[in-house]
């Protein structure tokens, strides 16, 4: 047996963060909903909330907003994964 450790986001921490630096770099809801041309703030609000996170493309055009590295705004945790290294090599003979 081994075992890995896998990365995974924390949505919650994340969710926090964004909005956090949004306030801090000075923009309202309404000045991102109109940078990317949404219809309603809602997808802010739910960015900034965790009922779901932005895509890749998304994050790094906040992130280059907010003056920030996408790394700044991502929390993730490690989980503990085990593996079976006999079953893995059997399988590619």
């Amino acid at each position: 047996m081994c075992k890995i450790y896998k990365p995974v986001i924390n949505v919650a921490a994340t969710a926090a963060r964004i909005k956090a630096y949004r306030i801090r770099a000075g923009y309202s809801v309404r000045e991102i909903q109109n940078i990317f041309n949404f219809s309603s703030p809602e997808a802010i609000y739910a960015w900034e909330k965790g009922k779901y996170l932005p895509t890749i493309d998304n994050m790094i055009v906040i992130a280059s907003m907010y003056g920030v590295k996408v790394d700044d705004f991502v929390v993730t945790s490690n989980v503990e994964i085990e593996c079976d290294i006999e079953s893995r090599e059997a399988e590619s003979a």
